[in-house]
């Protein structure tokens, strides 16, 4: 038993998908040789990626796999054995199907419940390493999450394969020997290529152990989880030896660790007149055109310095590299300092018009025709939720015109915060310039919701009128396909109306909605359907929350409308259910439920207090003339933890009550008060929640 090595050596590897190669690689390979017995319990799986390379390290791998006793299920026995116990051509069509030899004699006989069974029971012998590791590369493979498969041509100059990118060099050593294996028209050996420019010579690998070492040597860190951790430790070692904290977004540091095996960073920077535009832009430019790091000073403004990554190590400290990049940088700058003052000679008011031009969907119309929807949205949900009715209008106008400008046409990215910083431009109201920017949150999970009236107010009326207008046409997400992201446009409707504590029930907006939307020919009437799609939504919320199903099944079967306090309720019941009376009462209140469901006609609500004969339905009576008025006080306050607790006290009477009365007396009289009775209890019972749903 000894350690394991495998490595792809290749072209440049797509860098955002390279950390999911590396991980999957690995992974399949490992997975493959445990299930054939090559690995030891203890076995430790290290995974590597860099630019040129996907790798894999395991430990304690055995150098053929054990002996493995199996058994074969073949034919029934009324197929597999003539009437003088000789086997069929059936069976041995099987038998030899499987590689299987032996006498008849030797099968054994299994009643699986249907059938007796002919099974075979014998011992698989193990395999070489050899063997066993080729048909897991083979599998890990084919297997890869490629984004893109790339077909090339082998050095036959006839073979065709396809892979991520061209592989180059095969290596495969069991300690310090070679594992016989091959792969895309490669024999396996011990050569790989070290960094790209700081070493000529191949590297010869002396043993699987000495990978990482023997590489390092030769200017390349093959590990991702290493690489991007220096990374972040050196950038941030760096921006502070100037002065400055780094902004470091984990996709761009994942993406620079996928493109660089020997990561050094150098310094830079650009003329200060480009620090008047919009941070935004600067930052956006040097992330996604450059992949450099930009900077903030004490005070948190951006600074006219950044940080980029090169895995070259320059001999003139890296001033060749700095003014280099800091011209390519001023280029993008000016591009962008261009834009936006070009942008800023035309008001966003004159842009609207511009929006007939701009295709919304083909079936909705343009984004000026849905910005009138959305602005008569905007003000009814502004009316509801108490804010500004002028300005949320206002802004749900403006929001889309910085689509129209050439900051967003060359940055998608920046619409809505463009919006903003031209809004103000144009003298429009802070509120207004706000909700241009904060009208597209929440735009993922987690991300901050808008931050005033207006801005809900106007956030609302775009996420409702895509919902609505989907809907309307038949556009509902089906599956795993959402091409609208509608879901996350409901959950972050829900998020406002419960975060934000909004005076208006979900069913309100939804038919406010409608009515704005109705008009367009070809919508239809969808809203059952988008109501449904909203609880659905509102279930997978509570329960990533934490909150159980039956929790949350207990709190929504009383349709809510005030979707703020469900957290409140979800809180209340779970403590109600850590009282001992509360199983006790929930089983009761299931019951209760049952008789209640079985009255034909209508259910009774008066009790006659002098009908009442039994001792145990008089202390009922008593006990609910006593919980009663505590728990709707604490009802009506918003206490439901202490309205639950309550209820506490009932539990031994509704015990005794069930114990010693009858409901269904023979007297009509009788029946209706003890059914009113028991209506009573159900409904003082069922105010936070439909407790029965927690019933074991």
């Amino acid at each position: 038993m000894t350690n394991l090595l495998v490595e792809l050596q290749t072209e440049e590897l797509p860098p955002k998908a390279l950390e999911k190669l590396s991980e999957a690689f690995a992974a399949g390979v490992e997975q493959h040789l445990r299930n054939r017995g090559f690995l030891a319990e203890g076995s430790v799986t290290t995974a590597y990626g860099s630019p040129r390379r996907l790798a894999v390290h395991i430990s304690n791998v055995l150098e053929k796999s054990p002996d493995e006793a199996f058994t074969q299920k073949l034919v029934p026995v009324r197929v597999g054995l003539a009437a003088d116990g000789s086997a069929t051509p059936a069976l041995v069509k099987k038998m030899n199907a499987l590689g299987i030899t032996c006498d008849v004699a030797e099968l054994k006989r299994v009643n699986d419940g249907k059938n007796e069974q002919l099974v075979f029971e014998g011992v698989r012998p193990g395999i070489v390493l050899a063997e066993g590791l080729q048909t897991a590369l083979d599998a890990a493979v084919k297997n890869l999450p490629i984004p893109k498969v790339m077909t090339y041509q082998l050095a036959d100059g006839e073979t065709t394969v396809a892979f991520v990118r061209p592989v180059k060099h095969l290596t495969a050593l069991y300690g310090e020997q070679i594992v016989p294996v091959k792969l895309f028209g490669l024999n396996a050996g011990r050569i790989t290529r070290g960094h790209r420019f700081h070493t000529t010579e191949p590297v010869t690998l002396s043993c699987a152990d000495a990978y990482d070492a023997e590489l390092k040597a030769a200017k390349v860190m093959p590990c991702y989880a290493e690489r991007r951790e220096l990374l972040r430790k050196l950038l941030t070692e760096r921006a502070a030896q100037i002065g400055g904290t780094v902004i470091m977004p984990e996709d761009l540091l994942n993406e620079v660790t996928a493109l660089t095996e020997w990561p050094i960073i150098y310094e830079s920077s650009f003329e200060e007149e480009f620090l008047a535009v919009p941070e935004e832009c600067l930052i956006l430019t040097m992330q996604l055109n450059q992949k450099y790091f930009a900077l903030r000073d004490a005070e948190g403004r951006l600074m006219n310095r950044f940080l980029l990554v090169s895995q070259l190590e320059a001999k003139d400290g890296g001033a060749a590299i700095s003014s280099g990049n800091a011209r390519v940088v001023r280029a993008r700058l000016a591009d962008a300092k261009f834009f936006y003052d070009q942008d800023r000679q035309e008001k966003l008011e004159t842009r609207v018009d511009g929006l007939k031009h701009v295709v919304y969907h083909n079936k909705l119309g343009s984004q000026a025709e849905r910005m009138l929807r959305v602005k008569t949205m905007a003000g009814l949900f502004a009316d509801l939720i108490g804010a500004d009715r002028a300005k949320a209008e206002r802004a749900a106008m403006l929001a889309k015109a910085d689509l129209r400008t050439l900051m967003v046409g060359e940055f998608p990215e920046l619409q809505g915060i463009m919006g903003e910083y031209y809004a103000k431009y144009d003298g429009e109201a802070e509120e207004v310039a706000l909700a241009i920017r904060e009208h597209y949150q929440p735009r993922y999970a987690g991300d901050a919701l808008p931050s005033t009236p207006v801005s809900l107010a106007t956030a609302l009326a775009d996420k409702m009128e895509t919902l609505i207008g989907l809907f309307g046409i038949g556009q509902m997400p089906t599956g795993e396909k959402d091409p609208f992201a509608l879901r996350r446009h409901a959950l972050g409707v829900l998020r406002m109306l419960i975060e934000k504590a909004l005076p208006v029930s979900l069913n309100t907006l939804i038919d406010a909605a409608w009515e704005a939307e109705k008009a367009v020919p070809g919508v239809t009437d969808h809203r059952e359907e988008l109501r449904q799609f909203f609880q659905d939504r509102l279930r997978v919320m509570l329960r990533d929350a934490g909150y159980t199903t039956l929790e949350v099944d207990a709190v929504l079967a009383l349709n809510p409308e005030k979707l703020d306090e469900l957290p409140k309720r979800l809180a209340a019941v779970r403590a109600f259910m850590a009282l001992p009376e509360a199983e006790a009462l929930t089983a009761a209140n299931k019951r209760i439920g049952n008789i209640l469901k079985k009255i034909e006609g209508e259910v009774p609500t008066v009790v006659n207090e002098a009908l009442l004969a039994e001792d145990a339905e008089k202390q009922l009576f008593a006990a609910i003339n006593d919980v009663e008025p505590k728990a709707l006080q604490h009802f009506a306050a918003g206490e439901y933890e202490q309205m639950l607790a309550t209820l506490a006290v009932l539990r031994g009477p509704v015990d005794s009550f069930f114990d010693n009365v009858m409901v269904n007396a023979e007297d009509p009289a009788l029946r209706a008060t003890r059914q009113a009775l028991l209506k009573r209890l159900y409904d003082v019972m069922n105010k936070v929640a439909e407790i029965a749903r927690l019933a074991k």
